[in-house]
């Protein structure tokens, strides 16, 4: 019996063709499945180092357990909604999540992925989820800025008072802020002499709870072991990159870049503050400075922006970057301070970010604002806007940068302080700083 033909008006061939465009089209799609679900797997086996790569190069967190294990709580959901602390902090990323990787993540799930939860990944709790395209606009900010929503509200004995808000998603309240920043790395905690960009928590193990009812919406307070596990996890993690597209390894010739050398650097509160303080924070790559050989370009460009790093004045003020940045090979702040670099001014805002006017009582002024900082927990008006000072290491894997996001690359941070303090940079100071700031 003959097999009946095509229609008419159809080719066999056409037919044959549609078919394999098919098959491919469904094996392409399976590939990038099994690509996302390998890449999010986040190193299913307990392993001593782990290594990533990223624009720049690799990035390496070791630990001082001698392994990381993805059988601790802090890589298991703990929560109603399928999060997980690895869901805002992924290794891969410098142990946050970035614009990239939530969109690697957003394609794969159709939106539907733990982190993209309306709770805090959204613009708005009420933010419209029912189709791909509606999370697409609701998810917008984590998908181009990396940021989660913080409700938080003015404490009762604040020296200001909320007058107007200017919020573009109609939800945020005088007794509720939309505040939108990014995830802090869960890494290199013990250059940190606080806890969160505003410092609102004491503790890493109520920091912990707190993410597990808020962000996770669990139903219950982690036990006494989760939460023990979880900490002894994050306290034990230094990350850092560990080698260079230009430079290759960066702990090699002498340099101590990469993580190892992060566990054994010394470390407490104030230890490099006050009128005795050394302005050579960094001294990772020193002796690259007359590097010979291949690889000599790239590492004495790392070399000369670590100088600038430390000792580049700003005038008229007579500062540099290892002022602020000032904990020995961390670049986090020794003392704990918060600072405003302006970032959070109105004259700065966005149209997708929501404006607060906040009137001093005290005072009689009238401050403009996205973001109140470290005064939503102090209640002082001279603390608007002031934010932590990070630690700057593994840089290359994290961006975007600063506490909404603003600067999406290492070049608009550069830019955004030349700018800001009239540094005054050249084009080749510029190429060495962020060769330096890429290297960490």
């Amino acid at each position: 019996m003959r097999t009946p033909g095509p229609e008419v008006g159809e080719s066999a061939f056409g037919t044959r063709v549609a078919d394999v465009q098919g098959v491919t089209l469904r094996l392409v799609l399976a590939v990038l499945l099994l690509v996302a679900a390998v890449a999010h797997a986040h190193h299913a086996a307990p392993q001593a180092v782990l290594r990533d790569a990223n624009a720049s190069g690799v990035i390496a967190t070791a630990s001082t357990a001698g392994v990381i294990d993805p059988a601790n709580p802090f890589f298991q959901s703990v929560g109603r909604n399928g999060r997980a602390c690895v869901s805002c902090h992924d290794p891969a990323e410098g142990w946050t999540i970035t614009p990239a990787g939530a969109r690697a993540r957003f394609e794969t799930s159709e939106g539907l992925d733990p982190l993209f939860r309306t709770n805090d990944g959204s613009v708005s709790p009420r933010a419209d989820v029912s189709t791909i395209e509606a999370r697409r606009s609701a998810y917008r900010l984590l998908l181009e800025r990396g940021l989660i929503r913080v409700g938080l509200s003015v404490p009762a004995d604040a020296e200001f008072s909320v007058d107007a808000i200017d919020d573009p998603y109609g939800y945020a309240t005088a007794s509720e802020l939309s505040i939108f920043r990014r995830p802090l790395p869960t890494t290199n905690l013990r250059f940190g002499a606080s806890i969160m960009w505003d410092g609102r928590e004491l503790a890493l193990d109520a920091q912990a709870d707190g993410a597990a009812r808020d962000h996770a919406l669990s139903a219950r307070p982690l036990t006494a072991d989760e939460r023990a596990r979880i900490v002894s996890l994050e306290s034990g993690l230094y990350t850092a990159q560990i080698s260079d597209n230009s430079a290759g390894a960066l702990d090699a010739d002498g340099a101590r870049g990469g993580p190892r050398s992060l566990t054994d650097q010394l470390f407490h509160p104030g230890i490099n503050a006050g009128a005795s303080a050394d302005r050579a924070v960094f001294s990772l790559f020193t002796p690259w400075a007359n590097a010979r050989g291949r690889l000599a370009p790239g590492r004495q460009a790392i070399a000369r922006g670590e100088a600038i790093f430390n000792h580049r004045a700003f005038r008229p003020r007579g500062v540099s970057c290892s002022t602020c940045h000032d904990a020995p090979n961390a670049g986090s702040n020794s003392s704990g301070v918060f600072v405003s670099l302006g970032l959070s001014d109105a004259g700065l805002r966005t149209p997708d970010m929501p404006v607060y006017t906040l009137r001093c009582a005290k005072a009689g002024g009238v401050l403009r604002t996205t973001d109140p900082g470290r005064a939503l927990v102090t209640g002082r008006c001279e603390d608007v806007g002031k934010f932590k000072v990070p630690t700057l290491r593994a840089l290359a894997a994290r961006a975007p940068y600063f506490h909404n996001g603003s600067a999406a690359t290492l070049e608009d941070v550069v830019e955004f302080y030349d700018r800001r303090f009239s540094i005054g940079f050249t084009a080749a100071e510029r190429a060495d700083l962020i060769a330096f700031l890429r290297a960490l």
